[in-house]
């Protein structure tokens, strides 16, 4: 920096400078650092180092039962938890967390702020503090029920799409799905697919995109959808049904198993029957559309945890089956498989724990966690697509 640069920003009160630097990014705040170390001391103060950019990590995404908070549980357990990485995002205490797929954060508006009438989506980046609201989109009854799900993945398309599942539902029972709207951020509307079985049950929420295909699982079956890119041409895009690994079939009725991805393939994780080891199933294409899947490895949960007892049965009463309902004392919550960790909720010790797949050990991230829906978040610093000028 020059004289009479420095100059010109000595001339700023240090409450100035934390006001402009508090609007950069966390990357960004680090160049000016370096840039005028004078801003370095500014990190050191109790009162601004609040205002100042955080570093957003790699961790678990969740938000708490009718809670505000949307924080960031990061992999350190000295770290804890972090809170605000969506504090720039407006009326953030409002926000509804629904989903994280690479680096972007889908959040929904309660209906209590917006309104009963209609349905707000915001797409978020917190890296780049960067935000999109969509178009509102309108329920079709009185008590809608939704399963919402966002796609990306920068190194197939800088374009990002949501999947909006219309649930059909009686007394809280889900019946089908009575409607799917899919938004596509290059020509930001909303799509309708009058296509879908109505039958089609969406509500475990297991899904991944991968290699600009989005898979979503339905009971034993895995919902395929492809073809995303012709939706800026007005076509919805191509679905199909495969089956998820006859092995998993089971256990599968119990606890849900969870997508990943290695090396742009899509893998399938869930414990064994036993409870002593956790499979991991690939899906390979042998040619266009004949899948099949092998398991890629299984990992120790005997050796990791120190024990072989996971597994017990809830009886099913007076001349009713006595291994009736299967239960296991974890649960696998997400995975990241390109940086080889397993998430666990350990149900006994009320723990959630990280299994490293190359050390084959357990890690404790948090104590007394809630039922909550972890997602992981990992950073993404590429800019979201830019707003149709017609689109406010």
């Amino acid at each position: 920096m020059d004289f009479h640069k420095e100059a010109t920003a000595a001339k700023l009160t240090d409450d100035l400078v934390v006001d402009i630097l508090s609007r950069l990014t966390y990357k960004d705040f680090c160049r000016c650092k370096c840039a005028y170390r004078a801003w370095s001391a500014f990190s050191s103060d109790p009162d601004y180092r609040k205002k100042l950019p955080k570093k957003v990590t790699t961790g678990l995404l969740y938000q708490g039962h009718n809670k505000p908070a949307i924080p960031l549980v990061s992999l350190s357990q000295d770290d804890g938890e972090i809170d605000g990485i969506l504090a720039d995002v407006p009326h953030y205490e409002h926000l509804e967390f629904l989903d994280c797929c690479n680096g972007l954060v889908l959040c929904k508006y309660r209906s209590s702020y917006s309104s009963p009438h209609i349905c707000r989506f915001i797409v978020c980046n917190p890296a780049t503090r960067e935000w999109r609201i969509l178009p509102d989109t309108h329920p079709t009854t009185d008590d809608p029920h939704y399963v919402t799900i966002l796609a990306f993945d920068p190194s197939w398309s800088p374009q990002f799409y949501i999947f909006n599942f219309h649930l059909r539902h009686h007394h809280g029972l889900i019946l089908g799905t009575s409607k799917l709207e899919i938004f596509q951020s290059e020509t930001s509307t909303w799509l309708v697919d009058d296509n879908l079985d109505p039958d089609i049950d969406i509500c475990f929420r297991t899904h991944s995109f991968v290699s600009g295909m989005l898979y979503v699982t339905t009971g034993h079956k895995v919902l395929v959808f492809e073809g995303l890119e012709a939706m800026s041409a007005g076509v919805p895009p191509y679905h199909q049904t495969i089956s998820l690994p006859p092995e998993a079939s089971y256990v599968a009725n119990f606890t849900r198993g969870c997508f990943g991805k290695s090396s742009g393939i899509l893998d399938y994780v869930l414990p064994h029957e036993n409870g002593r080891s956790i499979v991991v199933w690939s899906l390979d294409d042998y040619a266009h559309n004949l899948w099949a899947w092998t398991v890629k490895c299984q990992l120790n949960m005997a050796d990791a945890f120190g024990r072989d007892d996971f597994v017990h049965y809830d009886n099913g009463g007076d001349e009713g089956d006595d291994r009736w309902f299967w239960n296991c004392d974890y649960r696998v919550v997400d995975l990241d498989l390109e940086r080889e960790l397993v998430f666990l909720c350990d149900e006994k010790a009320k723990k959630l724990l990280s299994y490293n797949i190359s050390t084959r050990k357990l890690n404790a991230i948090e104590d007394a966690f809630e039922w909550h829906h972890y997602y992981v978040y990992v950073p993404c610093y590429s800019e979201l697509p830019a707003q149709e000028p017609s689109v406010e």
